[in-house]
């Protein structure tokens, strides 16, 4: 009897309780037309003669964070730039300029959500799965995204979001998949993590989660996702089927819940 129970549990506190989602590149292909045009607006609006091409971007993004992706560029790629007495509050002040850019972006309607996106988030809302934020970009950028594609309150559809500055490190450091998991109070046999980087993935596995699902975008296409429990193009809708680049969907061609749910049992067995 007390085997029984035992095993019950074990069982019970593996099952798919909740989907923690990144956002930029895995909700929308925000980097490249989003953040990117952001970010070349705030240095114009500073005087800066700083042009990030979409080629030196997806250098930038091997660092997650945008205080900290201003970091690494004057670090590893403008090295001869006369930095300010107080740097930090320097790039502080792009960063926020930056965000105020963005926001503009996707207010208006500039930056859609990836195929399929909308379609499992409500599927998954109305089987009751629970439904989480982990990303790097700040809570302004997420809930921007978030009312601009899915209507005014969408964000309420999250029971958490984990964002920004809320933990000191940043993906690939687990800090926000914990911090997300702990507010949701689910250990990571009960999470399931959809994310577009490697950075992204690593940051899932590194906090436990062990069913991640991947998907590539045209900058993260060729990065190393071993450990993912399976790599595609995108969530897929009909007549826009996924690709599958790792992994197998049995009898489906787009990832819905039936497909995470399979995915979540056999990265957790």
């Amino acid at each position: 009897m007390l085997k029984t129970e035992v095993t019950e549990g074990l069982v019970n506190m593996s099952d798919l309780k909740a989907i923690l989602f990144d956002v930029d590149g895995t909700l929308a292909d925000t980097e490249r037309s989003g953040h990117r045009i952001a970010f070349n607006a705030a240095f114009a609006e500073a005087g800066l003669d700083w042009e990030w091409s979409e080629e030196l971007y997806g250098k930038l993004l091997a660092v997650t964070g945008g205080k900290e992706r201003i970091l690494f560029y004057l670090n590893e790629f403008n090295t001869d730039y006369q930095r300010p007495m107080k740097l930090d509050a320097f790039i502080a002040d792009l960063h926020r300029a930056k965000t105020k850019h963005y926001k503009a972006l996707i207010s208006s309607g500039a930056i859609p959500l990836r195929s399929g996106i909308r379609r499992l988030l409500k599927e998954t809302k109305l089987a009751g799965v629970r439904l989480g934020i982990a990303t790097t970009t700040t809570p302004d950028n997420v809930f921007s995204l978030l009312e601009s594609t899915l209507g005014v309150g969408a964000a309420s559809w999250f029971e958490v979001i984990a964002a920004g500055d809320v933990v000191a490190a940043k993906k690939p450091a687990p800090d926000i998949y914990m911090w997300a998991m702990e507010k949701l109070g689910l250990g990571a046999g009960s999470c399931l993590a959809i994310e577009d980087s490697r950075n992204g993935l690593l940051s899932a596995l590194s906090a436990g989660i062990r069913s991640v699902l991947v998907t590539v975008n045209g900058y993260t296409e060729n990065e190393d996702f071993s450990g993912a429990g399976m790599v595609v193009s995108h969530l897929g809708e009909s007549g826009d089927p996924c690709r599958i680049l790792n992994g197998s969907i049995v009898e489906s061609t787009l990832v819905n819940l039936t497909v995470l749910r399979d995915l979540h049992d056999r990265c957790n067995k």
